[in-house]
C-alpha cells in the first residue's frame, strides 16, 4: 500500500474535504506544488485554480479554489481557501452571471471602484467557470 498524508480543505464557512491521499497538486502562486507525504513543511500562497487530490491509482477528487494559503507538514496538509467548491456543486449559470457582472463592473470603471479588485474578481470567475466546462465534458 502506498503512504498516504492526510488532507484538509477548508475555507471560513465549511470544511470542503477531509480524507488521505497520495499525492495533492496545487496551484501555487509561483506555480503548481505536487505534495507527496513525508513532504518537507511549507507554507503557500494559492491562486485561483484546481486542487487534484490523487486517493488512489484511479481516483482523484478535485476541488476548485478562488486562492488562499497552503501549510504542508509531513503527515497533513491543510488548505484553507479564500471559497472552494467541488463541480457538482457550482450552479454554471450563476457563473456566467457572475462573470458578466465582474465584466460590466470593469467595463464601466466608476471612480468608486477598486479597479484591481474588479480585475482579481474577473480572473477567478473566469479560471472558475472554464475549470467547470472543462470537468462536464469529462
Amino acid at each position: 500500500m502506498a503512504s498516504t498524508v492526510k488532507v484538509l480543505v477548508a475555507t471560513a464557512e465549511r470544511e470542503v474535504y477531509r480524507g488521505e491521499a497520495e499525492m495533492l497538486v496545487a496551484p501555487g502562486a509561483a506555480g503548481d506544488l505536487g505534495i507527496l507525504p513525508k513532504h518537507s513543511p511549507l507554507l503557500c500562497a494559492l491562486t485561483a485554480g484546481e486542487l487534484r487530490i490523487t486517493v488512489g491509482p484511479e481516483e482523484v477528487d478535485e476541488v476548485f479554489v478562488s486562492g488562499g494559503f497552503m501549510e504542508v507538514q509531513p503527515d497533513m496538509i491543510t488548505i484553507l481557501a479564500d471559497t472552494a467548491e467541488r463541480a457538482a456543486d457550482i450552479d454554471e449559470a450563476a457563473a456566467l452571471a457572475a462573470e458578466r457582472k465582474a465584466e460590466e463592473v470593469l467595463e464601466g470603471k466608476k471612480e468608486d471602484v477598486d479597479l484591481a479588485l474588479a480585475e482579481a474578481e474577473l480572473a477567478m470567475m473566469t479560471a472558475r467557470l472554464l475549470w467547470l466546462r472543462k470537468k462536464k465534458k469529462h
